[in-house]
């Protein structure tokens, strides 16, 4: 009677599961199968997809070209001994501001001041001899080559004159421009052959930065744009750029660049390391996350946002800044209503009902920069 019982009952259960599984079946060839999220609407269509959406407005933003570069004089010239001599007096000592035409060094002129002198009386006594031939000739009592050889000895007695003169000035020395007297190799009691350097004259203002200019940015730039330098000491600077290379360096495939700089106290030294940051466009642009970035199916990078219709749209943006949490961008309208979340299940042209989001505080004013 046990085992009949225990037969039973098992049969029992089976027939239970199998009418359990058959009205399941059932129910779902009348519709009563689990409904996606998405609500349907009076006739049945799928209604708008919800989209979360937050409100975004553009930020002005400073596009700047950042450079390393260098303090610069903006000339610089060696003086060199142009005639030989002893130097017997200097004009100014190292680190002087001279003015221009100031004397630096005066060598010995004793031995130039007499081949003056006697160049100067030759010149006396041609210009007599000549005087006198031309009015024999006049009277018909010196032949005419008589007359042109005194002038040919005049004009050679002046030529010499000229030359005594110009070895006589080389003796002295003096600063072709305003500035400072960074070396004087030139000491009393030396004696220098033509060609020795004995100053170097620095002109201090205006100052340049100089900088070299990436291929890739070298087109953003133009001369007389405005540039801002920092140097390593810690002082900033404001000029405009005076000359901007139109040919690349062959070796390092970069652009020459020179920004001018006042500098009337003479405060900075040449050779300074210095950052350089040149604006070259203002422009706006959205912090966006990172990962609302998508590409269309060209490949063009943008983000997708929602209109006045409500309807997904496809924004291209160009990268301008990336941060550790976040992307600025440009391109897109001033005002715009980014998908947050469902981004990814909406292709442009959707209709959708967009979700706001709350809580998100508005970025700061920006400056991009392009190393």
């Amino acid at each position: 009677m046990r085992i009949k019982t225990s037969y039973l009952l098992a049969a029992g259960v089976a027939l239970a599961l199998a009418g359990w599984l058959a009205s399941g079946q059932l129910g779902a060839g009348n519709g009563a199968r689990e409904q996606p999220v998405t609500a349907r609407g009076d006739g049945g269509a799928p209604s708008p997809a919800s989209v979360r959406v937050r409100e975004s407005l553009a930020q002005p933003i400073e596009r700047q070209v950042v450079l390393n570069g260098y303090t610069a004089p903006v000339r610089a010239v060696e003086l060199r001994a142009e005639t030989d001599g002893r130097v017997i007096d200097l004009g100014a000592e190292k680190g002087d501001f001279v003015e221009v035409g100031a004397l630096l060094v005066r060598l010995d002129p004793r031995d130039r001041e007499a081949a003056v002198a006697e160049a100067e009386a030759r010149v006396l006594q041609w210009e007599l001899e000549n005087e006198a031939a031309t009015k024999l000739g006049a009277k018909g009592f010196q032949a005419e080559t008589k007359i042109a050889e005194t002038k040919a000895a005049l004009e050679a007695a002046r030529a010499v004159l000229e030359r005594a003169r110009l070895n006589l000035a080389h003796t002295e020395l003096r600063a072709p421009f305003a500035g400072v007297l960074d070396q004087r190799p030139a000491e009393i009691g030396r004696f220098v052959d033509v060609g020795d350097p004995v100053a170097t004259v620095v002109d201090q203002d205006p100052f340049l930065i100089k900088a070299h200019v990436a291929e890739q940015d070298v087109g953003r730039l133009a001369v007389g744009m405005a540039g801002r330098g920092r140097l390593v000491t810690g002082a900033t600077v404001e000029g405009r750029i005076r000359y901007l290379a139109s040919q690349a360096d062959p070796g390092t495939r970069t652009f020459t660049l020179e920004l001018e700089v006042p500098n009337p106290d003479r405060r900075f030294a040449a050779g300074v390391s210095t950052e350089l940051r040149i604006t070259y466009e203002r422009a706006p642009a959205h912090r966006v996350p990172a990962s609302l970035l998508a590409l269309s199916d060209e490949g063009v990078l943008g983000i997708k946002a929602v209109n006045g219709d409500d309807e997904v749209v496809f924004h291209p943006a160009e990268i301008v800044r990336a941060e550790a949490d976040a992307v600025w961008v440009a391109g897109l309208p001033e005002a715009v209503r980014l998908i947050t979340v469902g981004q990814g299940f909406v292709r442009p042209g959707d209709q959708v009902r967009p979700v706001p989001e709350v809580g998100v505080a508005a970025p700061g004013p920006l400056v991009a920069e392009t190393r």
